[in-house]
């Protein structure tokens, strides 16, 4: 097992690309096995979970090529229909595959989800959204068995207790391609990552539309065919660097940044005080002045994400004034507080809001990943703090960022990833 050690102090500035988005790209891959042809998907991170997708796609029998940031599936008439207990408690988002072995193959033997631990995270959207279109769902040894002798269409509304669910649109979305008749998704996610999922599926052959709003339509159709797809870049990971240039007084251009998909985050870092410019092709984000506190509440695209959540904190630990950060997706998502706290902060947690009393300076200390994004949190503390930072178990990290302690050296930082003891 991996650990960074962080050297804290120094300034970043310079250029970075920013990579594809992870939760873009493994729905499309789950969405390749709709077709028995090739597909063609670029712009893939090399990041731990897409690995795992790999995994998957091969177990179930399609053939996968992986050559640089490029993949190439060829699903070809694959006959298993079982995702297994081993790959797919490592990772939510194997979830996807339920979707499309369900329109393919009219039935999915899925494990339930593993993934980062930030709380419940019920599929019970999905199963819904399922059972609407006909399909018989029945919860077997820790498998969600699913058989759907026809699929039919139908008005399905994706309300959940925090808001639209990413996911679960996407496997409706996914299913419906295949099912008889129209299928229409209320409160659906407008993320750009369903987006981007959709217009996949468009190239595929599929007929969808409304995809960039909550009420996406999609007419079944009998046969889907290949396609070639560039995966969206990760918003997630370029407001991480964005995040890192306001933490460490720096100046930092993300290349390939969409913008467009990132206004809340941007909003929130020029409240703060950050100078934000667009740039041809890129986003440019400098520390300008002192920063100021801000209040953000996590909400469903377009508001803030909760994937910054915990990046925005860490920023809000070293401001001066105090600052509410409230999570209204994940409520119990504040596992990195108690971590940040051992590095000096001062958080205070009412409920779903986070109190941060801003402090002069962080203080080196080894602290504990417990899920993905926390782990990003804690890198960006070890950037300002003073000393050294070790942060362990960071195999959280590597299921989301690429080579990320790679493209932070290249910026200026002092860190480095050793095996540990």
């Amino acid at each position: 097992m991996d650990k960074l050690v962080i050297e804290g102090g120094n300034r970043l500035s310079g250029v970075v690309r920013v990579s594809g988005a992870k939760n873009s790209c493994l729905p499309i891959l789950a969405a390749t096995l709709l077709s028995e042809d090739e597909s063609a998907i670029r712009n893939v991170p090399c990041v731990r979970d897409m690995n795992t997708m790999v995994k998957i796609l091969k177990t179930l029998g399609a053939d996968v090529e992986q050559d640089g940031s490029e993949i190439k599936v060829r699903p070809g008439r694959y006959k298993r229909h079982r995702a297994p207990y081993e790959l797919v408690s490592t990772m939510r988002a194997s979830i996807c595959v339920l979707g499309p072995l369900i329109a393919k193959k009219r039935r999915a033997e899925v494990s339930f989800p593993g993934g980062c631990v930030i709380g419940p995270r019920p599929i019970d959207l999905h199963l819904k959204g399922l059972e609407a279109m006909g399909v018989d769902i029945k919860v077997e040894k820790g498998y969600i068995v699913a058989d759907a002798k026809k699929m039919r269409g139908g008005n399905i509304y994706l309300g959940g207790h925090f808001g639209s669910s990413v996911l679960a649109t996407a496997n409706i979305m996914m299913a419906a391609t295949m099912a008889d008749g129209q299928t229409v998704i209320e409160n659906a996610a407008c993320e750009p990552e369903t987006v981007d999922l959709a217009n996949f599926l468009i190239k595929m052959g599929a007929k969808i539309r409304g995809q960039t709003t909550h009420r996406i339509i999609i007419e079944g159709v009998k046969k889907l065919h290949g396609a070639e797809h560039s995966v969206i870049p990760d918003r997630i990971e370029a407001g991480t660097h964005m995040v890192a240039a306001a933490i460490t007084k720096g100046d930092i251009t993300l290349k390939d940044a969409r913008p467009d998909h990132m206004a809340a985050v941007i909003d929130k870092l020029e409240e703060a005080g950050l100078d934000i410019k667009l740039a041809p092709g890129a986003l440019r984000v400098k520390y300008a002045r002192s920063l100021k506190p801000i209040d953000v509440t996590t909400l469903p695209y377009p508001g803030f994400p909760t994937d910054m959540q915990a990046q925005i904190m860490s920023l809000m630990t070293v401001t001066n004034g105090i600052s509410i950060v409230t999570e209204k997706i994940y409520p119990e998502r504040f596992m990195h507080i108690s971590e940040l706290s051992r590095m000096g902060a001062r958080i205070l947690l009412e409920g779903s809001s986070a109190i941060v009393k801003g402090v002069k300076s962080l203080s080196g200390a080894p602290v504990m990943a417990s899920d993905l994004r926390a782990s990003a949190a804690l890198l960006l503390a070890g950037l300002v703090a003073k000393g050294r930072t070790d942060v362990h178990r960071i195999y959280h990290l590597d299921r989301g960022y690429e080579k990320i302690e790679k493209k932070f050296s290249k910026l200026g930082a002092k860190i480095r990833r050793e095996k540990e003891e």
